[in-house]
């Protein structure tokens, strides 16, 4: 018996849910396709008619974004705040979920919830502050500057994600480590952090999601040194008009980092759902 359709009276009687499941996958992955079928044309091509696939072939695109230092240094940039928001992120997460998780102190709920209003106000809103603090202090067009500025709204993520799968460890585990004569510190890392390494894992991907696709604090408080790869695409009108093989390349290899980070994660991310952490 297929999936699609099943064979009765000598006919076949179409399954809807796999009819619909396929044309919501066809919507998804539509203008993925696309921006891989423009990334290999030429603007020539692009700009002249309609096709669904290439006509004339070409890596001309990629080559531009892997040798042009304007648009690699873009990906690099990118890259280096990430990954220090990522790390910076948890270090203070980790520590602030654990003591939510396990003790009771005066103003503990106002305190989570007031991490939590953090989260909901828009990037706009603290994009000027942010940049008169940075150029006051000397940290504007730098990598720490963004990562910073973006732990203000990924602390509080990681901090909310990370309190519920602490709290689904028993406590028991504490007080039988502290009672073998582990110190915080060793209980914490050598058996407390492996227990919750699901909801870090789950944790990590998406304070990279939000990092790595963020445009405006990242585009207010950098100019050249430290401009991300999403500020360059917004910049690529030149004198002969826009470059959009070029900019459907840089498209592309935008969507890869996100991709390898789901592969590596996803069966964290799969426990993080099955356990109603997420």
């Amino acid at each position: 018996m297929s999936d699609i359709a099943q064979k009765r009276g000598g006919g076949f009687r179409i399954n809807g849910s796999a009819v619909v499941m396929g044309l919501y996958l066809l919507f998804l992955l539509l203008p993925i396709y696309w921006l891989l079928n423009m990334s290999l044309k030429t603007n020539t091509e692009i700009l002249n008619g309609f096709s669904l696939w290439p006509q004339d072939l070409t890596l001309e695109n990629y080559v531009t974004i892997l040798t042009d230092a304007s648009w690699y240094t873009g990906y690099l940039n990118s890259m280096a705040y990430v990954v220090m928001n990522v790390v910076i992120s948890l270090l203070v997460a980790l520590p602030a979920a654990y003591a939510f998780s396990r003790y009771t102190f005066l103003g503990d709920k106002h305190l989570f919830f007031w991490l939590l209003t953090n989260r909901m106000a828009p990037p706009a809103v603290f994009a000027l502050p942010f940049f008169q603090l940075y150029s006051s202090v000397g940290l504007f067009d730098t990598h720490i500057a963004v990562a910073l500025a973006h732990c203000l709204f990924n602390v509080p993520l990681a901090v909310w994600i990370l309190e519920g799968f602490m709290r689904g460890v028993p406590k028991e585990i504490d007080e039988t480590a502290y009672i073998d004569g582990y110190s915080f510190p060793r209980f914490f890392i050598r058996i407390f952090t492996p227990l919750v390494a699901s909801g870090i894992g789950v944790t990590a991907f998406f304070l990279f999601m939000f990092s790595w696709v963020e445009l405006l604090l990242s585009r207010t408080l950098t100019s050249v040194d430290a401009k991300p790869i999403a500020a360059t695409m917004t910049r690529t009108v030149g004198a002969a008009g826009i470059d959009w093989g070029v900019l459907a390349a840089a498209g592309v290899l935008t969507i890869l980092p996100g991709a390898l980070v789901i592969y590596f994660v996803r069966n964290y991310i799969a426990k993080g759902f099955a356990l109603g952490r997420v």
